[in-house]
């Protein structure tokens, strides 16, 4: 090897570099990294509440991944993973970065013109909802759920309505339908016949006073019929 460790216990860290190089920050997880390293802490921290509730899933589905840098998160959990975005770039990021050992499909979708082709054993989007017009948040769930198998489950997180007082303006940008955790319930509960919320502060999940959550989870299971 070009490069030595006094330690040799370190060794294997240098054979990974060997083999398979330096892992390389998806194109949004670069710019969190550059500008504010904790909140890529943060938004890790969320990815990994997912993979935990999910731990043991067959094939799963993240509908609006971006660049798809958490997406390793998930995969140790499931058997398999599927991540579809409307943007071009993102997807073409994710796909550059993907490797052998962490595989998953990466493809181009827009969930508001029509369902994800295919059945899923468990659908979440996170920081995907507060983007989409509230006109148009029973068609994004519609199709979402359309690709849901019986059985299954989703999880929907996004920042919280009280939390946007305090954010950096570039951080809302787009965000045009954030709500309380009482509100996120109620719209789950038109497609799912359980609903269990969580709130988040910086990477700490818990189920304390909504009012005071920067961020919230609706976990949602028992389908309704579609109709």
């Amino acid at each position: 090897m070009s490069e030595k460790t006094v330690d040799p216990v370190n060794a294997p860290i240098l054979t990974i570099l060997e083999e398979h190089g330096r892992a390389p920050l998806g194109l949004h997880a670069n710019k969190q990294w550059f500008e504010d390293p904790r909140h890529l802490l943060f938004s890790m921290a969320r990815y990994k509440f997912v993979a935990k509730l999910l731990a043991g899933s067959g094939h799963a589905l993240e509908i609006g991944c971006g660049d798809g840098f958490n997406a390793r998160l998930v995969r140790q959990d499931v058997q398999k993973l599927t991540l579809t975005d409307i943007d071009p770039l993102f997807v073409a990021d994710a796909v550059n970065r993907r490797t052998p050992e962490w595989d998953y499909e990466a493809f181009v979708h827009d969930i508001l013109t029509g369902p994800v082709p295919g059945r899923f054993d468990a659908i979440y989007t996170l920081d995907v909802l507060e983007h989409v017009a509230q006109e148009r948040e029973d068609v994004f769930l519609r199709n979402a759920t359309a690709s849901l198998a019986e059985g299954g489950v989703m999880i929907v997180g996004m920042p919280s309505v009280e939390s946007q007082v305090y954010s950096k303006p570039a951080s809302v940008t787009g965000h045009i339908n954030c709500k309380t955790q009482a509100d996120l319930k109620t719209l789950m509960r038109k497609y799912f016949t359980n609903v269990f919320m969580f709130s988040m502060n910086d990477e700490v999940v818990h189920t304390g006073y909504a009012k005071l959550a920067h961020y919230i989870f609706a976990l949602c299971c028992g389908l309704k019929a579609r109709t």
